[in-house]
């Protein structure tokens, strides 16, 4: 008869850990079986190459979505299981319900148990489950496992009824558990707590296999990812989370003196910071701990000790220094390891190899990389951070770049362990970043405007691959095309794929040609629709005419004298609304293409009294939004905008204020301040200078301003 020992643990408990080491050498079984889903079993032979923290993920073959990860630190009592294991070449297996069962239903049908902790750290006098948790175990270097199992008994006898999910779970280690008692003589056993009662129950064959019977299952792979402390965290959103995974990695590693370790880590993190901490503050920290422990009756300071201690002490009171710690040392950013003959996709394997090429390390903590375009390392690590992105890994995000080209740019890099769904989903598209990248892109594809974006990406990621259909398309699109917008829309962004492809390196191909032509289209239909917009549609146009005539000054001489004669025809129509007849006239005066002496006869005449209040202002902001070179040169024009404001009614006044603040407020303060002052001189009279002034005349207000400041001494 089989020799069974059921060792209840916490999950990522270092306490745990350590006392479940113990009972194995003790036990020395033949066979280990691990909470965790029992189809992983294939993953127990790539334990020894592993460093955590790691995760068992498994995703629906098909449907990459649809995953779950089970993680393992360092200090997790299931990683030490298959750690034993794996030195004492004992065979380890999972015994909870497989993947391919759990996957099957909806994340609504699989519940999730209740903490049973609460009721227990209750009944002990504790307002805190975690904190009565590292009381009775975590800090005890005692086998509690036998008190463990009766408590929980206790528990599950007077709890109330178990949800489905439990139910399930339990049923399928039962099960797991009988066929190795038929191929061992001893077995370990190491699980939740809470389960323990459950697999000493005395449950019919039958009652579990109809209870596992009605399960729908699917097909699911499985492998092992890198994970990282700040995900093993409660506050990550992870079930099974606990609050410090820096602290629990440190008990497990320092069982002697690990208060004194941990304050003298917390000491250097700090420093390191350029915040001064010196021995004795560690000292003056650990007698503290020590004290509040003693006060609160518990067997050794916990870390709510040590981060008071923490924060009177060495953080001085700061709770931004304090914070700092949290960050670093409490929760920590350690990202685990696998090695490279671990199962995975194609895609995947492409990634690694090509992420080392480029020496680009995965790191939990945020990176700032610098690139230079102009040498083939840096563009070649643009290329293929722009070919992640496209694909949705989003492992580096841009963060500008400088000069009026794209020679340079910034990018943040931070690997998120959830990512590896992200690449498991990517897979599907090829079994390479590139050719992933690229059929991705061209799935993508809609509209116009979505082949000119297809067009951009393809050439800041080196896709040519997926060029010649792009072009294909955008033929087709921008021939098609009727809608003026669409047309301006599409517009930007092909021609920042013309002028900039060659500073990468890449070939732009036909792309002259289709810009010619989509802005001849354009400019074909720009005057006949503007005419007659609403306000709303008419804001549209104004941002859509702003981004086209930034992106046509990129071009050569011929396109952008095609532009100049649109806005000149559009300009002279006399069904604008005001906001694109005033923008219009602004763009002209800026190209050269108006003089001042035109610009203030087509103000003056905007302005008068036959146009509503409203429209009059609308004119204003068009005229006005960009910069302030046009009033502040010319006093004519800013005396018109001023007899225009001075004959407004106070109702009128109060109407057109927010457009017309609306206009000011895109000018720079210098601006604002340069165009108060020539108002201030319209009518040639001169501001009083400051040494002028007569501050007898403030004398009251400045003795009660003394009095206030008195006061508050």
């Amino acid at each position: 008869m089989s020799e069974i020992r059921i060792y209840g643990i916490r999950h990522h408990g270092p306490g745990s850990a350590r006392s479940l080491l113990r009972a194995l050498d003790d036990f020395a079984p033949d066979a280990i079986l691990i909470e965790g889903p029992a189809d992983a079993d294939a993953m127990v032979s790539h334990v020894a190459g592993l460093k955590p923290p790691v995760a068992l993920l498994a995703w629906v073959t098909g449907e990459p979505s649809r995953a779950a990860f089970w993680p393992f630190a360092t200090f997790s009592p299931e990683w030490q299981a298959l750690d034993w294991a794996t030195r004492n070449f004992r065979p380890a297996s999972f015994i909870d319900l497989p993947s391919s069962l759990g996957l099957a239903r909806s994340r609504e049908e699989r519940t999730v148990e209740s903490d049973p902790l609460g009721l227990l750290a209750g009944a002990a006098g504790y307002d805190d489950p975690e904190r009565w948790w590292e009381d009775l175990v975590e800090q005890r270097d005692e086998n509690v496992f036998d008190v463990i199992a009766e408590a929980m008994a206790a528990v599950r006898e007077n709890g109330g009824d178990d949800d489905e999910e439990t139910l399930l779970r339990e049923a399928h280690m039962r099960k797991t558990l009988r066929a190795a008692k038929r191929a061992h003589e001893k077995i370990a056993v190491v699980c939740g707590a809470y389960h323990v009662p459950a697999l000493t129950a005395k449950v019919k064959v039958a009652d579990d296999n109809a209870l596992l019977k009605q399960l729908p299952k699917v097909k699911t792979r499985l492998t092992w990812v890198p994970w990282s402390h700040g995900r093993l965290a409660a506050s990550s959103g992870y079930g099974a989370g606990v609050r410090s995974p820096g602290w629990y990695q440190h008990l497990f590693a320092a069982p002697d003196r690990p208060v004194e370790r941990w304050l003298t880590h917390v000491g250097a993190v700090l420093r390191e910071h350029d915040l001064l901490t010196s021995s004795a503050h560690v000292i003056e920290g650990v007698r503290l701990a020590d004290a509040l422990a003693v006060l609160r009756g518990r067997p050794m300071p916990g870390l709510p000790e040590v981060q008071e201690a923490t924060l009177a002490v060495l953080c001085e009171g700061s709770d931004l220094a304090l914070d700092l710690v949290t960050r670093e040392a409490i929760v920590g950013e350690l990202l685990g390891e696998v090695p490279d003959d671990v199962p995975r996709t194609p895609f995947d394997a492409d990634l690694t190899v090509t992420a080392r090429r480029l020496r680009l390390q995965q790191e939990a903590t945020e990176k700032e990389l610098n690139l230079d375009l102009r040498k083939e390392n840096g563009l070649a690590r643009s290329c293929f951070l722009r070919r992640l992105r496209i694909l949705g890994i989003d492992w580096g995000t841009p963060a500008g770049s400088s000069g009026t080209g794209t020679f340079k740019e910034t990018w943040r890099l931070l690997w998120e362990p959830e990512l590896s769904i992200a690449v498991v989903d990517a897979s599907r598209w090829g079994n390479t970043v590139e050719a992933a990248a690229a059929a991705r892109l061209l799935d993508d594809v809609g509209d116009l405007a979505g082949v000119t974006r297809g067009v951009n990406g393809a050439l800041a990621a080196d896709l040519p691959a997926a060029m010649p259909e792009l072009l294909r398309l955008l033929d087709i699109r921008a021939a098609a095309e009727t809608d003026v917008a669409r047309l301006l829309e599409a517009l930007p962004d092909l021609v920042q794929a013309y002028r900039y492809g060659d500073v990468r390196g890449t070939d732009t191909g036909r792309l002259g040609d289709v810009v010619a032509a989509l802005l001849g289209r354009a400019c074909a239909g720009f005057p006949v629709a503007l005419g007659g917009l609403a306000p709303e549609a008419a804001g549209r146009y104004r941002r859509l005419i702003d981004k086209a005539n930034a992106a046509v000054g990129l071009l050569g001489e011929q396109a952008q004298q095609l532009w100049r004669n649109t806005l000149l025809a559009a300009a002279d129509r006399h069904d604008l609304p005001g906001l694109l007849a005033g923008r219009l006239v602004r763009l002209l005066f800026d190209g050269g293409d108006l003089e001042v002496d035109e610009v203030q006869q087509r103000l003056s005449l905007a302005l008068s009294g036959g146009h509503a209040p409203g429209e009059q202002a609308a004119w204003a902001e068009g005229v006005l939004s960009g910069s302030s070179l046009l009033l502040l040169h010319s006093p004519a024009l800013l005396k018109v905008f001023d007899t225009w404001v001075m004959g407004l009614s106070d109702e009128s006044f109060t109407d057109v204020l927010p457009v017309v603040r609306r206009a000011f407020g895109g000018w720079e303060r210098p601006e604002r301040q340069a165009l108060a002052g020539k108002v201030a001189n319209l009518d040639g009279a001169c501001p009083v200078a400051e040494e002028e002034l007569d501050l007898t005349e403030f004398a009251a207000v400045l003795a009660t301003v003394d009095e206030i400041l008195e006061s508050a001494r």
